[in-house]
């Protein structure tokens, strides 16, 4: 079950990728988004696609592991893709079926057809594959880079909000245990299964009312597991003299050199001419 969680994952590397600073991955991260949601046709899109899958290559992450981590979003991407196929019209019609079909008198009648066409196919196939790139990117940032330094970066660019009396630090303190705590308790629930299927507990069968029952000897360890870490990490904190609001310094400072800016760069020029290109 963790296997297929890449969030909060990091794989030890030293490729070009990894050693790129991650205020400079971030950036990118956002260029990329915003080139994703701009481009209006396939070419633009396949050639995020690409780069995407250039820069997987450099980074030494095998595509297998992006194939597992879309995983568990998969039925939101399929979702996607079957809404607009079944309720965006236009186009050629490829199917036309009538389902219901109902008589109701003086009403007249009642009827529900299902059609196909082209428009709805485009457009979901199009908005499928925007989110898998967009997944494959994101997760190839968490993948390259560690989840301090994500946080550093997340706390690098919200630091002007601290004008505004915004807690920047406790945000990205929150944020960075939410990330190294995900994977942590996935394979604390994985390893809660595969005990309570040994002693003969079953996950798969009977109704929906059934299923939901046997997830209780999942989750009431799982919470309880998850309270005895938290207060631990408490503890620990409070011993390192953690106090909310107090200033800190960071062991590692991160410092951009040329190929930072030049990635960064880079990636912005790219977005910009595709997109100049598409329209």
């Amino acid at each position: 079950m963790s296997q297929g969680i890449t969030i909060g994952q990091y794989l030890p590397g030293n490729s070009l990728i990894h050693r790129i600073d991650a205020r400079a991955k971030l950036l990118s991260l956002v260029f990329f988004i915003g080139g994703i949601f701009s481009v209006p046709g396939f070419p633009g899109l396949l050639f995020f696609l690409g780069l995407v899958l250039i820069l997987l290559t450099l980074s030494g992450v095998s595509f297998r592991r992006m194939l597992r981590g879309l995983r568990p979003i998969l039925f939101i991407v399929v979702l996607t893709l079957i809404i607009h196929v079944f309720f965006t019209g236009g186009g050629v019609v490829f199917l036309r079926s009538e389902l219901i079909r109902a008589e109701l008198g003086a009403w007249g009648v009642l009827t529900w057809e299902v059609t196909i066409e082209s428009d709805g196919v485009y457009l979901g196939t199009f908005t499928a594959l925007r989110l898998v790139t967009l997944i494959f990117y994101t997760m190839l940032t968490t993948l390259t880079t560690t989840p301090l330094n994500l946080t550093g970066a997340l706390e690098y660019y919200l630091h002007p909000l601290k004008l505004l009396r915004i807690p920047v630090s406790e945000i990205t303190v929150i944020v960075m245990i939410a990330l190294r705590f995900i994977p942590t308790l996935m394979e604390e629930s994985n390893r809660i299964v595969k005990a309570q299927m040994a002693r003969g507990a079953s996950f798969g069968e009977g109704n929906i009312i059934h299923r939901a029952k046997s997830l209780v000897p999942i989750m009431v360890p799982l919470f309880v597991s998850a309270f005895r870490r938290a207060e631990d990490l408490a503890t620990a904190m409070e011993a390192r003299c953690f106090r909310p609001g107090a200033r800190r310094t960071s062991f590692n400072q991160s410092r951009a050199v040329l190929a930072d800016y030049m990635a960064v760069a880079l990636v912005a020029v790219l977005v910009m001419a595709v997109i100049t290109i598409s329209y």
